[in-house]
């Protein structure tokens, strides 16, 4: 009976992963939340825009609105590249040290091992299952905590804006967050299996071509033909199943807030029209861009929850190579020494 597949903790993937880095990825949490504050800059100047410097004609206060939101699009263009630069480096570090870990594991296993396994699936877990560490030092973790840190950041402002409207945006936010939780949990299986399908693909085309000698001799063209005709298929199968998830989850985010931001535009406008004096056109402005600015994290948020589902499974089977005992033989092989 075989062992069932282990299921790497996201415990374990804290402590071994992303404690470490706790130094450059704390860092790369203040250049994204220095980049966040920077975008709601404009947001916040669009009221006194509105309301007084374009009501009251001041040409000299709107040159200083228009010089802060330069130098603010400078802080957040720079913090944003300098974000990029250091975590992507260090993320392609890791890769490369985990590729290490696994090839050097991976020979001390005992020789029936690879005689159960292809050639070319062992060279795709060595180079491909460790790829998605890249979403957890990179910029992804990263950008899924500071758009979290964001999206309340824009929430509570637009609860200081007007209390009431902000109301109707609770609602599908909640909907999503419900839909996100179900759908990455049932993602992250389907990366699993591409990984397995992959390798096993990459495996059998590994050996077709490099026996290929054999395969003339023997006339077995039409075989491996269809053979890899199968994988394939599958291949695109699984690809097809994990594509309808994923924009199934990104289209009902899009859409539910969607819907929350038109409406939301009709009732203030409707405020604005009843009481200007209340809730002015400045503050539906001002509103409607916190607004955008809270929905593209929580969005994007969708796309990088795909991204470290599949970073998951890619560490689920390497975390499966590397549960497996080595040979402990190095003994009696050095007794076979002079």
């Amino acid at each position: 009976m075989s062992k069932p597949k282990p299921k790497i903790s996201i415990s374990k993937i804290f402590k071994t992963i992303v404690l470490p880095r706790w130094k450059i990825l704390s860092f790369g949490i203040v250049l994204i939340i220095i980049t966040s504050l920077a975008d709601l800059t404009i947001p916040l100047l669009i009221k006194p825009l509105i309301d007084e410097v374009i009501a009251q004609g001041d040409t000299d206060q709107l040159r200083n609105i228009v010089l802060f939101a330069v130098g603010s699009v400078i802080v957040s263009s720079g913090s944003a590249f300098l974000l990029t630069l250091l975590l992507s480096v260090e993320a392609q570090h890791l890769i490369s040290v985990l590729r290490a870990q696994v090839q050097a594991h991976l020979l001390r296993l005992p020789l029936k091992f690879f005689d159960n396994n292809k050639t070319g699936a062992l060279v795709n877990r060595i180079m491909n299952d460790v790829e998605g560490v890249r979403n957890l030092v990179g910029t992804g973790l990263v950008q899924l905590v500071g758009g979290t840190l964001k999206a309340i950041v824009c929430l509570v402002l637009l609860f200081s804006v007007n209390w009431q409207l902000t109301l109707y945006i609770i609602v599908p936010v909640i909907v999503f967050g419900f839909i996100s939780m179900k759908a990455f949990s049932y993602i992250r299986p389907i990366f699993r299996e591409r990984s397995v399908i992959n390798a096993e693909v990459n495996g059998r085309l590994t050996e077709t071509l490099g026996g290929v000698r054999v395969i003339k001799g023997f006339n077995a063209e039409p075989q491996e033909i269809k053979v890899f005709e199968k994988g394939v298929h599958k291949l695109f199968t699984n690809v097809k199943k994990s594509l309808v998830s994923t924009s199934i989850l990104t289209n009902s985010g899009s859409l539910l807030l969607g819907f929350a931001a038109a409406a939301i535009i009709g009732i203030g406008g409707s405020m604005v029209i009843a009481n200007p004096a209340a809730f002015s056109t400045g503050d539906l402005f001002s509103f409607t861009f916190l607004l955008a600015l809270m929905i593209a994290p929580i969005l994007q948020m969708s796309n990088i929850g795909t991204q470290l589902t599949e970073a998951f499974a890619g560490l689920d089977r390497t975390e499966e190579l590397m549960n497996m005992e080595p040979e402990d033989d190095d003994s009696i092989r050095n007794n076979h020494h002079p």
